[in-house]
């Protein structure tokens, strides 16, 4: 389209001081319709030269600090000089694009000169000739070096722009095959540069226009970026129409996806229908939804919103859709005190520890005489209480001569166990019907000591008689037990079957030799009651402890 940019130079700049005194410190509280993708590199034309470079911290200071990303300048194009870099501003746009790695330096270049001298069809058709046949190469060379030599060599190159229109003697319509050559010699001669890392811009007008831009497409090998210029002016009604209309937006987005390019909008902006803040809205929010690698708005009037006064509803909603979100006051949050609960301290129980009394085993005593044991102990012999009773033995004496009554058998028991009579010696027989309960000695009462007649061994009943009268052995009472004193019995007469035996005075019987202190042969009787007795007559059991000096267990 037509570019006033030039032509107004000299007028705008009262226009944009007063801008800046009037708006640059103004700023706005940001809508909640603000576009996803505000923060994609954006920047805006603000002027050519280094007027354009000082304004770009007030534009950001209108956004309420937003950054400006994208610093957007033009070549001259009515002279060779100006299109091979020959200009001063350039140096200070490098030095701008050289602070910041984030930045972008976006140049738009001219492929003709006489670029905006309306030359006619016939004329733009031979310059293309001329230009695929190489004639201008070393321009484009020079053109280059200078950007390199500046420390720019990334610039993204906006070449030939709006090709498809009708203002620009670089436009394509005339010849668009041999466009299509020239736009690949000027790319291939300016990459042969050595250093360079330049970014090639293919930018038609939205809509046909003088022809379709598709038909001016040089190839994938030579574009990098497909943009597009976007004003609000026809074709088309409203903003839905610049979007389906043909070559519009939404084919501009399909066709750099097709050929895996990333889009870009170099200029849009308001135009033939004023002050329109619902294309400002709609155009940022359509930016935001498809992300291009950047966007730059024309920012002088009729287009403008910042340095243009004659659109403020446009300016307003320009500003609400890019400022930052600013966070709004910090409000302290209470604090709120925990309330601190004391833990009662619960006291530990102490649990007495149970004492358990060490079980005093008592010393086993000697059982003593009076309780019989049938079985004979073991060799293990408890140790004797200190008190032994000594056992009591008692003197021999002579027995006196008892006549023996005949003891009537009563069939079915069994008699006392028979005593054989000596003729000599007769054997004291003791009445069945008075058994005396044998009376054991006093272990606590001592008795003197007499000399003992040792123990004779247990008396075995002799089969044959004895001849020897002296041979026979004398009962001897237990140790343990005395003799148990009988009764004199009354005198029965003798049956006149029996014999009435005469007494014979009895021989004195030798002195036995006194027994060992301490025997450990001992004899106790047994007592069955009077009804047993008489059936198995009198018994005793005699046990032998041994309790000698010799044994280790003699207390004394």
């Amino acid at each position: 389209m037509p570019r006033p940019r030039r032509r107004l130079a000299s007028t705008c700049i009262g226009t944009v001081t007063a801008g800046l005194l009037a708006t640059g410190a103004a700023l706005a509280a940001p809508e909640n319709d603000r576009p996803e993708g505000s923060d994609i590199a954006m920047g805006a034309y603000l002027d050519y030269g280094p007027p354009g470079v000082a304004r770009i911290p007030h534009l950001s200071s209108w956004l309420g600090g937003k950054e400006i990303r994208v610093g957007h300048t033009y070549l001259p194009g009515d002279k060779w000089a100006g299109i091979e870099g020959g200009v001063s501003f350039l140096e200070d746009w490098a030095d701008w694009r050289r602070a910041e790695d984030d930045r972008l330096f976006v140049l738009n270049v001219p492929m003709q000169e006489r670029n905006e001298d309306r030359v006619s069809d016939h004329q733009v058709a031979r310059l293309i000739r001329a230009g695929a046949a190489g004639r201008f190469d070393r321009h484009f060379q020079r053109l280059a070096e200078r950007l390199v030599e500046l420390g720019v060599p990334d610039t993204v190159i906006v070449l030939g722009w709006e090709m498809n229109g009708v203002t620009y003697t670089h436009r394509c319509a005339p010849d668009p095959e041999n466009w299509k050559v020239y736009w690949k010699r000027i790319v291939n001669t300016m990459r042969a540069v050595p250093g360079q890392k330049f970014r090639f811009d293919f930018a038609p007008n939205r809509g046909t226009d003088a022809i379709g831009w598709t038909k001016c497409y040089p190839g994938d090998d030579v574009v990098d970026v497909i943009g597009m210029d976007s004003y609000d002016q026809g074709p088309g009604q409203t903003f839905d129409d610049q979007i389906t209309q043909p070559y519009g937006l939404q084919q501009q987005v399909d066709f750099a996806k097709a050929h895996g390019k990333p889009i870009s909008y170099p200029e849009w902006g308001l135009f033939r229908r004023g002050d329109n803040p619902e294309y400002v809205r709609r155009m940022l929010k359509w930016i935001a939804q498809h992300k291009p690698l950047y966007h730059t708005i024309t920012d002088y009037c009729p287009h403008g919103v910042w340095q243009c006064k004659d659109n403020p509803d446009s300016a307003k909603a320009f500003r609400d859709a890019l400022m930052p979100e600013r966070p709004g006051p910090v409000v302290p949050t209470p604090v709120v005190p925990t309330p601190v609960v004391p833990t009662p301290v619960v006291p530990t129980p102490v649990v007495p520890t149970p004492v358990v009394p060490t079980p005093q085993v008592p010393t086993p005593q000697v059982p003593t005489p009076q309780v019989p044991t049938p079985q004979v102990p073991t060799p293990q012999v408890p140790t004797p209480t200190p008190v032994v009773p000594t056992p009591l033995v008692p003197t021999p004496a002579v027995p006196t001569p008892v006549v023996p009554v005949p003891t009537p058998v009563v069939p079915g028991t069994q008699s006392p166990l028979p005593v054989s009579p000596s003729p000599l010696v007769p054997t004291p027989v003791t009445p069945a019907p008075v058994s005396p309960s044998p009376v054991a000695p006093s272990p606590q009462v001592p008795l003197p000591v007499t000399p003992r007649p040792p123990f004779p061994t247990p008396a075995v009943p002799d089969t044959e008689p004895d001849t020897d009268p002296e041979d026979e052995p004398v009962p001897t009472p237990s140790p343990a037990v005395p003799t148990p004193q009988v009764p004199a019995p009354s005198p029965v007469s003798p049956s006149p079957l029996t014999p009435k035996p005469e007494p014979t005075p009895p021989k004195p019987l030798p002195q036995p030799t006194p027994p060992p202190v301490n025997s450990t042969h001992w004899c106790v009787p047994l007592n069955f009651g009077e009804w047993l007795s008489k059936l198995v007559g009198t018994q005793s059991v005699c046990i032998k402890l041994d309790f000698g000096k010799d044994s280790g267990l003699w207390p004394f």
